[in-house]
């Protein structure tokens, strides 16, 4: 059986009282739309942003790598602003700043579903 890519997200922290993240973890578990060319992963953390402008998201990126993470992906409300219809205005450089910070060797998807 092929081993399971090892995965991180990140989500809003301003989202996590609307949404418990349900839809992500699905994707993810089941390799599916963002993560349909890994297949099946294992996530080994579900964190937030740790709050605008994106404060905590570079030491939480370095913690999810730390625990075997070979993908980091922010969760959709960052990106697409779903559900609460509003991306986040930090997404651009939270991403740049935890690329520059993990490396190449992890990838980074601005998306789950």
């Amino acid at each position: 059986m092929k081993e399971k890519i090892k995965i991180g997200i990140i989500r809003c922290r301003q989202t996590e009282d609307l949404c418990p993240g349900t839809t992500c973890l699905k994707v993810a578990t089941k390799g599916k739309l963002a993560f349909a060319d890994y297949g099946e992963c294992e996530i080994v953390g579900f964190v937030t942003c740790g709050g605008c402008p994106g404060k905590r998201s570079i030491p939480r990126a370095k913690m999810l790598v730390e625990r075997g993470a070979k993908v980091i992906a922010f969760s959709t409300c960052i990106f697409k602003g779903t559900p609460i219809a509003f991306v986040c205005p930090h997404a651009a450089q939270m991403r740049d700043a935890i690329r520059k910070a993990i490396g190449d060797d992890i990838a980074v998807l601005e998306y789950t579903h």
